[in-house]
């Protein structure tokens, strides 16, 4: 074999390589992106249940006492799987006076996490 010959068949190109590199890179940097939007999205979905637990109950309260809700406004803590959520419970009037609408709003922080709204009527 012929020296030219085996220094051709010996290897990559530095060009080859850092081609082969920069795919890797990027294949790398995708699957970071996708593992970082699953995370979020993990931890997003706790919190909403979380919220859907809080919110669920301030209706459930609501509907237990049997009797018509004042209108009004209140602010109340949730405690949750150790985290505390604020919740607003919001109580309006509807065009039918038998019946009211009851919003509960949930927080985290400042920031809105989840809303429920149902009716209630006279008992």
């Amino acid at each position: 074999m012929s020296p030219r010959a085996q220094r051709q068949a010996g290897g990559f190109t530095l060009v080859e390589v850092l081609v082969a590199l920069a795919i890797v890179a990027i294949a790398l940097m995708a699957g970071l992106q996708a593992t970082s939007a699953l995370t979020r999205n993990a931890a997003r979905q706790t919190d909403v249940v979380l919220a859907h637990v809080c919110a669920e109950n301030e209706l459930v309260k609501v509907r237990l006492s049997r009797q018509m809700p004042a209108t009004g406004d209140a602010r109340l803590a949730c405690e949750q799987a150790g985290r505390t959520y604020e919740v607003a419970v919001t109580v309006s009037p509807t065009p039918n006076p038998q019946f009211r609408r009851v919003d509960a709003q949930v927080f985290d922080g400042q920031l809105p996490v989840l809303r429920l709204s149902t009716i209630v009527g006279r008992y």
